[in-house]
């Protein structure tokens, strides 16, 4: 076991800083040190870990197997440090500098995250708000605290051991564009006639991981022509418009976008609602800061309109 005496635990900062960027150049800008200083923190941590931590492949260096398994550990280590000097009960929105980051779709960024930042306009003229997209591994990027809160649906969560607080629900429609299709269609969609157009489905990630309406319909071997897939709901009008597209898109957003020629229809297949919640690493449960946006977050989804009376 190392003599922590013999550690220099600024090491730590450092090595914290190559693991993120996977970059001797970058490490050391972002800490404001000569690249040579960083340079010779890198030989200082392969030492120490009889590890070479970092490994060159053509132009770019990756993390070795032991580099990869540090980094949740040291981002740990770290944040407790921070909170042992952290001024706990010395959180003012009004005058704080504070800069939070939260992870969410352009759905609910629209919905619930729109209003969010206008209420903070004026009682928290200070704070940053770094809306990050969404990511398919949400227990990863809390536990990092690569955001301080995630916007998920419940359904896609599943029994999830994180803190979770749920904070407004939603229900799918068909958007189509109504001058390519016979009245009769638009005034109710037939499940024959749903399954013969081309549809327009939402995904996000590299593997294209599909809305909860996707994956309901795929579970129940509903069989589809899928033409086209994209990761912003927000670009469903100016797609669909001018084509005989249908794609299944949340009425709260569909609500908020420019339908001009667009109708909205019922579903011919029954789809679950969803109920987006927001989700938290527990460590930052009693953080004054961070309980503040939870409870502002919370305050702006109650506000909302409830669902069924969107127009």
């Amino acid at each position: 076991m190392k003599d922590l005496r013999s550690v220099d635990l600024n090491l730590l900062v450092d090595l914290d800083a190559l693991l993120s960027t996977r970059s001797v150049t970058e490490a050391a800008r972002r800490l404001n040190l000569s690249q040579s200083a960083m340079s010779g923190s890198l030989s200082r941590l392969r030492r120490l870990f009889d590890d070479p931590l970092m490994v060159r492949n053509g132009r770019v260096l990756v993390l070795t197997p032991r580099a990869e398994a540090l980094i949740p550990p040291v981002r740990e280590i770290l944040h407790q440090i921070d909170g042992v000097f952290a001024e706990s009960d010395d959180f003012d929105p009004r005058t704080t500098t504070r800069s939070f980051s939260i992870s969410a779709s352009d759905y609910a960024t629209a919905v619930v995250l729109a209003p969010l930042l206008r209420g903070l306009a004026d009682d928290a003229p200070n704070v940053t708000v770094n809306v990050l997209p969404r990511s398919p591994d949400v227990p990863a990027v809390l536990r990092l605290d690569s955001a301080d809160l995630v916007i998920e649906p419940r359904e896609m969560m599943g029994d999830s051991p994180l803190p979770g607080v749920s904070l407004f629900s939603d229900r799918w429609v068909c958007m189509l564009d109504g001058s390519m299709h016979e009245p009769a269609v638009l005034a109710r969609l037939d499940r024959d006639h749903y399954l013969q157009l081309p549809h327009l489905v939402y995904s996000i990630g590299q593997d294209r991981q599909l809305n909860y309406a996707d994956r309901h319909l795929a579970s129940l071997g509903v069989r589809r022509r899928i033409e086209l897939t994209v990761e912003s709901f927000l670009m469903a009008p100016l797609l669909i418009r001018g084509t005989s597209l249908v794609s299944l898109v949340l009425e709260r957003a569909a609500s908020m976008l420019p339908l001009d020629g667009l109708r909205l229809v019922d579903p011919p297949i029954p789809v679950p609602g969803i109920t987006d919640a927001m989700y938290w690493n527990p460590r930052h449960r009693e953080d004054p800061g961070h309980r503040w946006l939870r409870q502002r977050l919370a305050d702006t989804a109650a506000r909302l309109t409830p669902t069924g009376d969107v127009s």
